[in-house]
């Protein structure tokens, strides 16, 4: 390990906060155990109660007609696609329904920017659910949110404190992928740009709108952007508090327009979610990616930052459409965690232990 990289693990270790510089010089370094070591003393620090965490949960995409044409993804379709779709609530009844009899907390809603929906439609949707079942709504991501705003010509603390009333009850951190307008106008130029995805969620925050953060690397952005990106995050954050986790993964190119790119590997993640954890030194829950790494380096992840192994994932549609399935029963979930000689802990949205 050179003296430069030293340096730096002990000033985080010192509890001093990391700077841009000290952040990218890591990002550049191949000191992968010494991060991962430095990342795991912070962990503990935070987290000296000896479990880890995971929420079991299901991702429901309500919709996947979308007009932005994102390069990265392979889900969306176009209004005229044969298999573009709208949920009946029928069957997104029966999704919730299965996910209460697996015990779960918490459903993942999130769809396209559809172009013609407006927000009765999400507000009616949102006061049936809560008036049939009694489950935690983590719903419509930075990018949905701000599309809201836009297509119905409201402000968007409006559109977030109408859809608080009508039952949503946290904000999931998708749509960040790089907070940097270069990396976006690079892969999903007509997606809402950084500030706008910021500032949806500093509104959401100021209507008592808890979320998670997230962060998709490994397409167009350089290090440098990857620093970026946290320190903006961590900036609003310690304006608002709102955040209630991080959560970074590898961009899968499989089946989408960047399929020439090659996918960052697990050295990649693991340097990555250290480095995150030693700078977002005021977000306290870090979530393992196993869904995109799958379950060993998920597991070592809890060595690497992360305290949380996220959810049981019940149904995941997005990464599986570029190619990515990994599937893990909460057995195999509590297993991957005692192998390390954490406790298993079930727990809801807010980091509350059920069991």
């Amino acid at each position: 390990m050179n003296n430069t990289v030293q340096l730096i693990l002990e000033k985080a270790l010192a509890a001093e906060r990391l700077n841009f510089d000290d952040a990218l010089t890591l990002f550049k370094s191949h000191d992968l155990l010494a991060l991962g070591h430095a990342a795991d003393v912070i962990r503990h620090r935070k987290h000296p109660e000896g479990y880890t965490t995971y929420i079991v949960d299901r991702n429901i995409n309500y919709t996947n007609w979308c007009y932005v044409d994102c390069e990265f993804c392979a889900f969306y379709r176009h209004r005229k696609d044969p298999d573009a779709y709208v949920m009946e609530r029928e069957e997104l009844g029966q999704k919730i329904q299965e996910t209460l009899d697996l015990g779960g907390e918490l459903i993942l809603m999130q769809g396209g920017l559809h172009p013609k929906l407006k927000l009765e439609w999400y507000e009616d949707l949102l006061r049936w659910i809560k008036a049939n079942y009694k489950i935690h709504v983590h719903g419509f991501s930075p990018p949905e949110l701000d599309w809201f705003a836009k297509i119905n010509r409201m402000p968007l603390r409006e559109i977030l404190t109408r859809l608080r009333d009508a039952g949503l009850d946290s904000i999931p951190g998708g749509g960040a992928e790089i907070l940097t307008d270069h990396a976006r106008n690079k892969i999903s130029p007509k997606k809402c740009t950084a500030d706008e995805w910021l500032e949806v969620m500093r509104q959401g925050h100021f209507v008592g709108l808890k979320s998670s953060a997230t962060m998709m690397y490994g397409h167009v952005e350089s290090y440098a952007e990857r620093v970026e990106h946290l320190m903006r995050l961590r900036d609003l954050q310690d304006e608002t508090g709102g955040f209630t986790a991080f959560i970074c993964w590898s961009f899968q190119p499989s089946n989408t327009e960047l399929e020439h790119i090659p996918p960052a590997g697990s050295f990649e993640y693991l340097k990555t979610l250290a480095i995150s954890r030693l700078f977002l030194d005021n977000i306290d829950n870090f979530q393992s990616s196993w869904v995109t790494q799958g379950p060993k380096i998920g597991q070592l992840s809890l060595k690497f930052g992360a305290n949380d192994m996220g959810g049981t994932m019940i149904e995941e549609n997005v990464v599986s459409k570029a190619g990515t399935v990994y599937c893990m029963p909460i057995e195999e979930i509590e297993r991957t965690i005692s192998e390390l000689g954490f406790v298993p802990k079930r727990r809801n949205f807010f980091y509350d232990i059920l069991n």
